[in-house]
């Protein structure tokens, strides 16, 4: 898979599909790589889209620069990685972390992007220590400590049970994530307070959010939905913080209703 230096960081990423499809580019959560995203690649690229996965710094096999990092610092190297590969306009999609990279690529480079999908993500962190604590945790015992509650925050006890196979997946990949990159990126979200850029998207948006989900709960995705004019919202049932993958057929249909109706009339 090809590597690009963007501000001397190299990102992985990935591009499949037709190429005169129009890009839909996914952002990853904390601790995952783009494979979090397996389940909705075969059916973009069936509905004539091109799909681009990329590992933000110091995730996946991107390099991991020493921190600490910031959200405007990540946002950038999602513009330049689109400006590196020629792009005009993107879908763009995050999970999380990623969906918190596209709040302020929606609202500083609005023109940048065809539509917004925001999912399982907030605009601010209030309790800041709570990020703290886990750097110094993860810089003392490593990624292992986090395991079993990271999986229990993002599945629901029902999903661990019914996707054990991407479990295991998942695990590895939470066990590879390098700490320093897990750590940049925890003073990223530690930080973030994007609650007054809210207003400034204009790009049609759709926030998605698992209904089970208590990290990013559905109060903070209807914090978003009412700062956006141009975004609806959509809960999935028995679902946490990895809907994507937790309720694939679900979300699946969700998004290639939203990337179809160009109009900006659902409700």
């Amino acid at each position: 898979m090809p590597l690009a230096n963007v501000n001397g960081t190299m990102l992985k990423y990935q591009f499949d599909g037709p190429e005169s499809g129009e890009v839909v580019m996914f952002s990853n959560s904390l601790a995952s790589d783009f494979t979090i995203w397996k389940f909705q690649v075969p059916i973009l690229i069936e509905a004539g889209y091109r799909v681009l996965l990329y590992d933000g710094r110091g995730h996946g096999q991107s390099t991991a620069p020493t921190g600490p990092y910031s959200i405007e610092m990540l946002t950038l190297e999602a513009l330049k990685l689109i400006d590196f590969l020629g792009l005009e306009k993107v879908h763009f999609c995050g999970l999380s972390l990623g969906g918190m990279i596209g709040q302020m690529l929606g609202a500083c480079y609005g023109n940048r992007l065809y539509s917004l999908i925001l999912c399982d993500t907030t605009s601010h962190m209030p309790f800041p220590l709570i990020w703290n604590e886990r750097i110094e945790i993860v810089r003392k015992s490593g990624m292992a400590v986090l395991l079993d509650a990271t999986i229990d925050r993002w599945f629901t006890k029902p999903g661990q049970e019914r996707l054990q196979k991407e479990l295991e997946e998942i695990r590895r990949m939470i066990l590879n994530t390098s700490v320093e990159g897990y750590c940049g990126c925890c003073a990223a979200i530690r930080d973030l307070d994007l609650r007054e850029a809210l207003s400034d998207i204009s790009t049609r948006t759709v926030i998605i959010v698992g209904e089970q989900d208590q990290g990013t709960p559905v109060s903070a995705a209807e914090f978003i939905k009412e700062r956006i004019e141009s975004s609806i919202l959509r809960i999935i049932p028995d679902a946490a913080h990895f809907v994507n993958m937790e309720q694939a057929d679900m979300f699946n249909s969700t998004i290639l209703e939203f990337l179809s109706n160009k109009s900006g009339s659902e409700k």
